[in-house]
């Protein structure tokens, strides 16, 4: 039987990609682990693994294609003994039934096939890594709508369309429900509506143009010919999401202290002058305050008890490592490479990851895995000659600190005024995962690393 290739899904949250380039053609021999497309992503280019043998029959989507939605048909594979051309002609192969379709009495078979398994590299990169299982997820009916297993862009379309998510039945992996799901049940009217919101109801998911503003009235404000439209892409779309939803979802608490970086520049000094050199006398390293603030926040996290933790709905997660995210600008937007058990790391491993992931980031080659999770973030807008701001949580983060600019001002020491390097740090916290005391007991453990760097070292 024909298998399809499916739009794979690379991230937890992706609900469609771009279909970039197909590597194979129509008619060439498909092995299983043979790289055949690259998806890419808001954030990265993937290489796509095929999972099945046979013959690349019929190219269904094709490259350049955007917003295709995961879990769509993008391409069929005739199998051993099968007429390629007459699969080819035929089109995607029918999904097989669902087990709750069928009757009780049959034995349930085996699920259309599963989407093909992203390459573990991003495109240009050589390692590679097992990819991992997908968990079991929850059914998607029978079950109230904050439990339903759905997609965020299905919650979004059905809450506009008025419509309970619960009786919806999912096609998604596992029952979720996804896109085509709402359009359909909208399409039929076989969903139930939503009962109309009562007076002092919670708002549901946040619009993200302007105070509610239709893009035509937003428009209607500004003189015909007097600015430029240009479309959203993905990352944007994304960056205007997910921070809108942090900041409504997330109660935010700020903390600010200045400290003295006379010490650290002076021992980054001496840390960068002991570099070996190669032949052409290139540094092995390159060590920058930014990666002495990384380290110094991982110690902080380390050594206060209750600030390195995740809030859940159900319970606390408190890790056993600090996983740093760094906010990083690329053109068009940010992405927030996250640095890996960053209090166990020495500050040559910690610089030389950022300027690797930094290279990277700017020619969307990062994997999911290396942009997504930490348990707190480090946001340094000090090179743009900023003294101070405060920087949005980014889930599931619970702290990210904002790094302004070191800068000479008159400080006290010894009760005489003196000129010092200063720099300005706040701190966001959620109040949901940690309290005022706790927050302001991370913040003066960082404060205090920074101003005695060389505890950094031992």
């Amino acid at each position: 039987m024909p298998t399809n290739i499916l739009m794979p899904a690379l991230s937890p949250t992706m609900e469609k990609g771009n279909l970039a380039k197909w590597l194979k053609k129509e008619g060439d021999q498909i092995k299983s682990g043979d790289v055949i497309a690259e998806i890419e992503t808001d954030k990265a280019t993937m290489e796509v693994e095929a999972v099945d043998e046979g013959v690349l029959a019929k190219i269904v989507v094709p490259e350049g294609t955007a917003d295709v939605p995961v879990n769509d048909v993008i391409a069929v594979i005739a199998g051993e003994g099968e007429d390629a051309k007459e699969v080819g002609k035929a089109g995607a192969a029918p999904p097989v039934k669902k087990a709750e379709d069928k009757p009780k009495a049959e034995a349930p078979k085996q699920q259309e096939k599963a989407a093909p398994t992203p390459a573990a590299t991003a495109k240009g990169d050589g390692q590679s890594a097992p990819a991992q299982a997908a968990a079991p997820q929850p059914k998607a009916n029978g079950a109230d709508q904050s439990r339903v297993f759905a997609s965020p862009l299905a919650r979004r379309m059905a809450k506009d369309g008025g419509l309970d998510l619960a009786a919806i039945q999912g096609s998604g992996p596992h029952g979720r429900v996804v896109e085509r799901d709402v359009k359909a049940a909208l399409e039929g009217g076989t969903a139930k509506k939503v009962p109309a919101a009562q007076p002092g109801a919670q708002p549901g998911a946040p619009r993200l143009a302007p105070a509610g503003m239709s893009d035509e009235i937003v428009k209607k404000m500004f003189e015909p010919g007097s600015f430029e439209e240009v479309p959203h892409d993905g990352m944007r779309k994304t960056i205007a999401r997910r921070l809108t939803e942090a900041k409504q979802t997330i109660p935010h608490f700020y903390l600010t202290v200045d400290c003295d970086i006379d010490a650290l520049l002076k021992l980054r000094e001496q840390v960068n002058a002991s570099a070996q050199k190669d032949k052409d006398g290139k540094p092995a390293f390159k060590v920058s305050v930014n990666d002495m603030v990384i380290k110094a926040l991982a110690l902080a996290l380390a050594r206060t008890p209750g600030s390195n933790v995740t809030f859940t709905e159900n319970s606390m997660l408190h890790h056993k490592h600090a996983d740093i995210s760094v906010a990083v600008a690329i053109p068009g937007g940010l992405i927030t490479p996250v640095i890996r058990k960053a209090d166990t790391l020495t500050l040559s491993g910690i610089a030389n990851a950022m300027k690797d992931f930094a290279a990277r980031a700017k020619d969307r080659k990062l994997k999911p895995e290396e942009y997504q999770g930490g348990t707190s973030a480090v946001s340094n807008l000090g090179m743009f000659g900023i003294k101070d701001f405060v920087a949005v949580i980014n889930p599931p983060q619970s702290s990210i600190i904002a790094v302004g600019m070191g800068e000479k001002r008159a400080v006290v020491k010894n009760n005489e005024i003196v000129i010092g390097n200063v720099m300005s740090v706040t701190i966001s916290c959620d109040h949901r995962a940690m309290d005022g005391a706790k927050g302001a007991e991370l913040i003066a453990a960082f404060k205090q690393l920074i101003e005695n760097p060389m505890a950094m070292l031992v």
